[in-house]
């Protein structure tokens, strides 16, 4: 007897079947990872209370540096679109849960209020100079203010805000200032090198300033290493006295 192959009925493929459903299996283990792994950085996060990086949250995990940044990169993007008042702000490659600035006025009723810090124009611009030349000595701060530091730099060691970054191979071994986590942490910066661009016609003014007070010519490369009085994206740096960066 002839059999008509058109009129055949296709059999399920047993090994087929099989594969499909080891394939759900695997995409919802990965799922099941990927939510436990973003928790793991979550519960550490809360619970360190401070900055945490990847070295540290990959330990955490068991994990590669690229999966725990994968995870905490997740775990930031859900923080900002929730609900919540909590957020996680990355600090020159290491990662800190912390309450979003709006809650600040709620929190100060309750909470014990820190000391304010008040930085003065001096001290602003200072700090200005590190943060776009850093590392850098006292002796180039000095010879780009015009004026003794001495007083500027130690209260911004003090703040927390400068810290010393090792010393230049130079005789005197001078030593190297630059800015600290804590000064990215207080003016919302995630790396130094993501400072707000200068404006060019403010630093030829700057440096054309500085020229006459110090009395001879800088031979800079990038007129960006002058700036004395820089005005952030947030308006953190201002030229009145008295500035207060709590």
């Amino acid at each position: 007897m002839t059999v008509n192959t058109s009129d055949a009925v296709n059999m399920p493929d047993e090994n087929s079947d099989s594969r499909f459903f080891a394939g759900q299996g695997d995409l919802k283990e990965n799922i099941r990872d990927k939510i436990r792994d973003e928790r793991v950085v979550e519960a550490v996060l809360f619970t360190m209370g401070r900055s945490v990086d990847l070295k540290q949250l990959a330990a955490a995990l068991e994990s590669t540096k690229e999966e725990a940044l994968a995870a905490v990169k997740s775990l930031m993007e859900r923080y900002a679109t929730d609900a919540s008042a909590m957020q996680i702000i990355e600090l020159d490659g290491s990662y800190q849960m912390c309450t979003k600035p709006e809650y600040y006025n709620e929190l100060i009723r309750v909470a014990k209020v820190p000391k304010r810090q008040v930085l003065t124009d001096s001290i602003l611009e200072t700090l200005s100079i590190i943060a776009y030349k850093q590392p850098v000595t006292k002796a180039e701060i000095e010879n780009i203010r015009g004026v003794a530091s001495d007083y500027a730099v130690n209260k911004l060691i003090e703040y927390g805000l400068v810290n010393e970054a090792g010393r230049l191979d130079l005789p005197g071994k001078p030593i190297l200032f630059a800015t600290t986590e804590e000064f990215l942490r207080r003016f919302a910066v995630d790396s130094a090198k993501n400072l707000p661009q200068l404006d060019t016609d403010r630093e030829a003014q700057i440096l054309h300033e500085v020229e006459e007070e110090v009395g001879f010519k800088f031979g800079f490369e990038n007129l960006e290493d002058t700036e004395d009085n820089i005005t952030g994206e947030n308006g953190i740096f201002n030229e009145s006295d008295g500035n207060d960066i709590s």
